[in-house]
């Protein structure tokens, strides 16, 4: 028979997989007892991470932005104008004012005016907790550049002092006493409310300004869920309640009076633009009265003639107009003169000064509103940044736009103005026939009018711009004030107890597949089948027992059904009357050749044949001696010494009247000869007429040649493989020896399995073939509290 026997040696792909799947349910099912421990374990691990950690609460409040109010966009009245692209980008107010909120520097003057960067807690079962309020506080007299975070233990002294430990700190104070700390600065400690230190353990920890803001930022959210309204929606998560309602109250505070403040800085602006031009126009206009005082009294003037009168009734609505047309010169021209000054390129410009320019107004709105902003981010970026060069951008071609309309409307007032000085200079030719005094003194008083008008239109500008400025209020109103959620929002008990089941799965899963994934033994079906192509036609349990001879005392036991498989496998291969011999060899000693060499034996010599058993390793014997059978004389006399007879070397067996021995006999010098012997087959072709079957136990032949010199006398090679015994790459020495053809029919024995971790379907009990234990059976068989 050819080495390609009935049984096939490789699976198509599809029942490669179905046993892959198989093998691998069954080595997690037979590791259940990981799973119940890794899974308790990771369980009460996250029980006590929930009793534990500390619950973190969900703080919520609610602003109102006042859209139009805003800086971000135009004014109203200037909406019309800004509807056609914007100048300054596309984001609404209420998106800026939530970008604010979020900004570190509004949180790191909240951290700076609560103190938040030293938090107190105080030991409870076991754990330290943060509390509200301690009964001392912790100043910080002066830090030095970088403060590293420390921990301060707080004891009450027995001299009602305090006791103050900490990593390579152990020192005593008193009540506000200044003292150092390295890598901190100067502190002091003082009583809260004259508190009393409790019998209580309490700690401080002090963190830097900035570790203290990004931790408090990362716990900040502030968004505008609904677009269609310009409502914030503010969240912080803190660990007390309270303490959390006041840090987003401060916050809220803070950012109300930055924006008041912004709005101020531009009313201040204008206020002072406006009184530095009231102290020009207040000279002007003095030296004008003077001189008209003057022109009086050197003319001894006391009153105009009635034609002068007549003159002046008649020009005076022309005078009027021709003194406010000369005022919005002036205004426009300082205000040509202040937004070419380069100096001045980042200065917010007044807004009022053309109340009649509707588009000016609007744009000096935006112009200011991208000024405040980028004062804003430079708190917290360069000048270099992408952003602030955006917004420079933004502000060089808004100024532009401001100048070419501040240039148009001076050159519409120029226009007006010359008219009128047209006009009046033709009432002034009809002055001729006025005495030159008369007509000098109404030049004089011209001035004085426009003067005059200018300051007063300026002082009013003044009073409207305090008026405004004490009507300030912030862009935003609280109409949901902070308020913590009743219940925590983390740890989170259903998910933490999820994690720990899944991880209580997840760690023995990975550990099995680990282990079979780094084992260097066969451990598996498929770890054979997938390393060679000799077919397996024997699989044998483990033996619980410690006496070899299983089928011999428990013929109804799951091993002796196995071995019965195994001789019905067998008789595919010994078809002949002629083909007996049976070679039994492996990679390395202890995969169990003996055991099977016996019990396979004993289940041919049940069916009524003659077995013999040969002990033909020379090198270490074990078969006689598992079968307390002596090996004075053996195979190694017979093929020395010719006077010894093979009757005299053939010893039966008292577990089976049908089974005999050849044992080895005593250790030949030369075992690879001896087997060589020119008697050896003379023996064997003797032996071969007197016995049914013979099995030859020959030494391992992944170490020496001697199973491959027995090879030509075995009818069939059964290889020895034990579960997590034989290694994996052994595989190979059977694999070359079955396709290169040295060992005819071949097959491959699987010894000592277990049936879990190996993937059997089935056992075999005491009344025959049984369907495996339902999985709540086989727990309690495995705890030895059923059946």
């Amino acid at each position: 028979m050819n080495n390609n026997s009935s049984y096939p040696s490789n699976m198509d792909a599809s029942a490669e997989e179905t046993i892959n799947i198989k093998s691998l349910i069954s080595k997690l099912t037979d590791k259940w007892p990981w799973f119940i421990i890794s899974v308790l374990f990771c369980l009460s691990i996250a029980y006590i991470y929930i009793k534990y950690t500390a619950p973190v609460y969900q703080i919520n409040a609610k602003l109102l932005v006042n859209d139009n109010d805003k800086g971000g966009s135009l004014s109203a009245k200037a909406s019309p104008l800004m509807d056609f692209g914007g100048l300054i980008g596309g984001k609404s107010s209420v998106d800026n004012e939530v970008e604010i909120l979020k900004t570190r520097f509004l949180m790191e003057q909240v951290v700076r005016q609560m103190e938040l960067n030293i938090v107190y807690y105080e030991k409870s079962k076991l754990i330290l907790r943060e509390i509200n309020e301690a009964p001392f506080k912790i100043k910080l007299i002066k830090g030095v550049d970088t403060i590293k975070t420390i921990t301060l233990n707080v004891d009450k002294a027995t001299d009602n002092g305090l006791e103050i430990s900490g990593v390579d700190l152990d020192k005593h104070v008193n009540w506000n006493e200044i003292f150092d700390i390295n890598g901190v600065g100067k502190l002091q400690i003082i009583r809260t409310n004259n508190k009393t230190i409790p019998d209580k353990r309490f700690s401080a920890t002090i963190f830097s300004i900035d570790q203290r803001v990004a931790a408090l930022m990362a716990s900040l959210s502030a968004s505008v869920s609904n677009k269609q309204v310009s409502i914030i929606e503010l969240g912080l998560q803190y660990s007390l309640p309270k303490k959390g309602e006041d840090i987003l109250n401060a916050l809220i505070t803070r950012y109300n009076e930055s924006n008041i403040e912004d709005k101020n800085t531009i009313a201040d602006s204008t206020t002072k633009f406006i009184q530095n031009r009231l102290a020009v126009i207040a000279r002007e206009l003095g030296d004008v009265e003077n001189k008209q005082q003057s022109f009086k009294q050197s003319n001894e003037l006391t009153d105009l003639s009635e034609q002068s009168k007549m003159l002046v009734q008649t020009t005076s609505a022309l005078r009027n107009e021709l003194a406010k047309a000369e005022v919005q010169v002036e205004v426009v021209n300082d205000l040509e003169k202040y937004l070419k000054d380069e100096n001045k390129n980042k200065r917010v410009f007044p807004t009022s000064l053309l109340p009649s320019d509707m588009v000016f107004s609007g744009l000096m709105n935006q112009y200011n509103a991208l000024l405040v902003e980028r004062d804003k981010q430079l708190l917290s970026v360069t000048e270099e940044s992408p952003f602030i060069i955006n917004i420079d951008n933004q502000i060089r071609s808004l100024r532009n736009g401001i100048l070419g309309n501040v240039q148009s409307t001076k050159n519409t007032l120029v226009v007006t103005r010359n008219k009128l000085v047209a006009q009046l200079g033709q009432i002034e030719n009809r002055v001729g026939e006025v005495p030159q005094i008369e007509k000098n003194y109404l030049i004089l008083a011209r001035n004085q009018q426009i003067k005059q008008e200018l300051y007063i239109f300026l002082m009013q500008k003044a009073e409207e711009t305090l008026i405004s400025k004490t009507s300030n209020i912030s862009i935003a109103k609280t109409i949901d004030p902070p308020k913590a959620e009743f219940q925590s929002v983390a740890p989170k008990k259903d998910v933490i107890m999820i994690i720990g089941l899944v991880f209580g799965i997840a760690i023995p899963i990975l550990l099995i597949l680990s282990i079979a994934q780094f084992s260097t033994t066969i451990t598996g079906k498929e770890d054979i089948t997938s390393r060679t192509n000799v077919p397996v036609i024997g699989e044998i349990s483990h033996n619980e027992d410690i006496n070899n001879l299983v089928v011999a005392n428990k013929g109804r036991s799951a091993i002796s059904e196995q071995y019965r498989a195994l001789r019905t496998n067998l008789s595919f291969y010994l078809k002949n009357e002629n083909e007996k011999i049976i070679l039994l060899t492996s990679s390395v000693s202890g995969e169990g050749k003996s055991f099977t060499a016996i019990n396979l034996g004993n289940i041919f010599a049940l069916t009524g044949k003659k077995v013999l058993l040969m002990e033909l390793d020379l090198r270490k014997p074990g078969l006689s001696g598992k079968l307390g059978v002596s090996n004075k004389v053996g195979f190694s006399n017979y093929t020395i010494d010719r006077s010894v007879k093979i009757e005299d070397i053939v010893k039966p067996l008292s577990i089976n009247s049908n089974m005999f021995i050849i044992s080895s006999g005593p250790l030949p010098p030369n075992p690879a000869e001896t087997l060589m012997s020119e008697y050896t087959k003379e023996l064997i072709d003797a032996l071969k007429k007197e016995f049914d079957y013979i099995i030859m136990d020959a030494p391992p032949v992944g170490i020496i040649t001697d199973a491959q010199l027995l090879a030509d006398y075995a009818d069939v090679t059964l290889y020895l493989v034990r579960q997590r015994v034989t290694k994996k790459d052994h595989l190979a020495i059977a694999d070359d020896l079955y396709t290169s053809g040295k060992m005819k029919n071949m097959g491959i024995v699987v010894n000592d399995i277990n049936s879990k971790s190996y993937g059997y379907g089935y056992g075999y009990g005491n009344y025959g073939v049984e369907t495996k234990l339902p999985w709540y059976n086989r727990i309690l068989k495995y705890l030895k509290l059923g059946n």
